[in-house]
């Protein structure tokens, strides 16, 4: 099991810029992707971003051209650069971490960081 914590969140105005930390308690080299989900409030869970192995990106539609998702393997670290911050941004962010290990697929959750963008 891969334990994730992820640290960054806050308060923002609009406009504004965060960014999230998602720390592993193992090495991400070969964790196939790694990536981060948001909920808001009455609201069905949505992928924000995720990142391959091979570095492969994805995006949200709503976050093209404002986020970016890297991963830092020396670092057992993903990060969500977030700018240009909107009032629909606001949410709990998790780290999602989807793992092939002998044949079965293991997904692992961090506990969430709360993103608010208020002015």
């Amino acid at each position: 099991q891969v334990q994730l914590v992820e640290s960054g969140g806050g308060l923002v105005q609009p406009g504004g810029s965060l960014r999230l930390s998602c720390a592993a308690s193992v090495s991400i080299f070969s964790i196939n992707r790694m990536g981060w989900y948001r909920q808001a409030p009455g609201k069905e869970l949505e992928l924000v971003a995720r990142i391959t192995s091979g570095g492969s990106t994805t995006y949200a539609d709503s976050v093209k051209g404002r986020f970016t998702i890297t991963r830092d393997n020396a670092k057992n670290t993903v990060y969500l650069q977030m700018n240009s911050l909107k009032p629909e941004d606001p949410a709990v962010y998790s780290c999602h971490a989807k793992e092939l290990r002998l044949g079965v697929w293991y997904d692992d959750w961090g506990q969430g960081t709360q993103v608010t963008v208020s002015s």
